[in-house]
């Protein structure tokens, strides 16, 4: 074949109009993601991009927006009991993942109800 696919760079996820603040309270403030500047060209149309380590999250703004209900990231997490707890806290509604072990995974939804999947980190 000549090339190789080598990893993922980051996942790109929609957003309505004026959500910023609300993804960088869910995804920095709850997940513990990092705030990326975006490049300046990319800065004028929206949205927001977050990054640890090599997992990175892009928000970009969609006039008309719907959100992912079926296709979604998952994560996986280190303490995944711990990282439920604050999003319950939080008012985030946790959802049992029913193909995966108890306290293995869970489904959560973003603020504008794109679905994202926590998966236990052995």
């Amino acid at each position: 074949m000549g090339f190789e696919i080598v990893r993922l760079d980051h996942v790109q996820l929609a957003m309505p109009p004026g959500g910023e603040e609300a993804a960088r309270v869910f995804y920095a403030g709850l997940l513990g993601l990092d705030p990326v500047p975006k490049p300046a060209p990319l800065a004028a149309r929206g949205g927001c991009w977050f990054r640890r380590g090599d997992t990175a999250v892009h928000l970009g703004v969609e006039e008309d927006f719907r959100p992912a209900r079926k296709a979604h990231p998952a994560f996986s997490v280190r303490d995944l009991p711990a990282l439920q707890a604050a999003l319950g806290a939080a008012g985030v509604a946790v959802r049992p993942n029913p193909d995966r072990a108890p306290g293995r995974g869970a489904y959560v939804d973003d603020p504008f109800g794109n679905r994202i999947e926590l998966i236990a980190e052995d």
